[in-house]
């Protein structure tokens, strides 16, 4: 076996996970010790405010969080198949694996098992991901996957997308990923504008906000689902064909939209029909009721704002 730039074909170099990277556990720690950090501050936060303020951070955290994490996640769109198939060109030994396809929002994941793993003097335990993300050149990851002598069942599900192959997927997909992140980051700047105007008493502003950020949310679903209305190339391997369907960060994103909607509609709706308990909710009605409260320890003397100022000291009643 021989090198290739420094690499063995078949092939010893570290692989990239598919569905958690680098970029996704940064997001993930990121959000945790926000979440830490507002927790150390809940034992100065008094009775049933405490309660309320920790449901209210992390509702908004985990929103935030998701938003945020599915732009790298690879399981979109998910699938996987078992198969008798040829293992490497210019051999005829066929071997029992499991060939799985994750799709995400930047690029596509094959993955191939041996059932066993260890078969024709070979441990097949592959991952491999193609990008198309902006600055990616899909293309050139499937060259290098040539070069390095790549099983053929990854080379032949990664020639599916790539942007000379029929199947015309490699666009259907990039396009569909790209308007479906983008409209991922608009919801994530009206999550930050929700929160802000959280803070404020301006609650009814916040919900208007969270409901625009579930809405973009289902848009990125929609923009993403619009590849599945084109007709699909098949990925046939022998008599078995590898069929995807829509996978966690899919599934993860539609229940938080919805989330947001709902919490939205509550707030629009209690903001209307029952103030006095979303000022409670949102630690409001306590700062009122001490401002009343200081108000009604001050005493105002009515004949002496009619009349005119009166003496500092009170005068003796005169007796008769």
């Amino acid at each position: 076996m021989t090198l290739f730039d420094g690499i063995y074909p078949f092939y010893p170099q570290p692989r990239k996970a598919f569905v958690f990277n680098v970029s996704t556990i940064i997001v993930i720690v990121v959000f945790l010790t926000f979440a830490c950090s507002f927790l150390l501050i809940t034992p100065g936060i008094r009775g049933r405010a405490r309660l309320y303020w920790m449901l209210r951070v992390l509702l908004s955290l985990i929103v935030g969080v998701v938003i945020v994490t599915v732009q790298f996640t690879g399981d979109w769109e998910t699938g996987w198949v078992t198969a008798n198939t040829s293992y490497k060109s210019f051999s005829q030994a066929l071997v029992n694996v499991d060939i799985g396809l994750h799709v995400g929002l930047a690029g596509v994941n094959v993955t191939l098992v041996g059932n066993p793993v260890n078969q024709v003097n070979e441990t097949i335990n592959y991952n491999e991901h193609f990008d198309w993300s902006f600055g990616a050149d899909y293309d050139h990851s499937y060259g290098e996957g040539l070069e390095k002598g790549l099983p053929n069942p990854i080379l032949y599900v990664a020639e599916k997308f790539a942007t000379r192959s029929p199947c015309n997927l490699h666009r259907q997909y990039r396009i569909s990923g790209h308007y479906a992140s983008a409209t991922l980051w608009v919801a994530f700047c009206t999550w930050l504008i929700s929160n802000m105007l959280f803070s404020m008493p301006v609650l009814v502003y916040g919900g208007y906000m969270l409901l625009i950020t579930g809405a973009f949310m289902i848009f990125s679903l929609i923009s993403f689902s619009t590849v599945r209305n084109s007709l699909m190339c098949p990925i046939h391997f022998g008599t078995a064909v590898l069929h995807t369907g829509y996978g966690g960060s899919f599934w993860l994103t539609l229940a938080i939209g919805l989330l947001c909607l709902v919490a939205g509609i509550a707030v629009v709706a209690l903001h209307y029909f029952s103030l006095d308990l979303l000022k409670t909710f949102f630690d409001l009605r306590e700062d009122k009721a001490e401002e009343h409260q200081e108000m009604t320890q001050v005493y105002v003397n009515s004949h002496c704002a009619n009349k005119g100022p009166c003496p500092s000291q009170p005068s003796k009643l005169n007796s008769i």
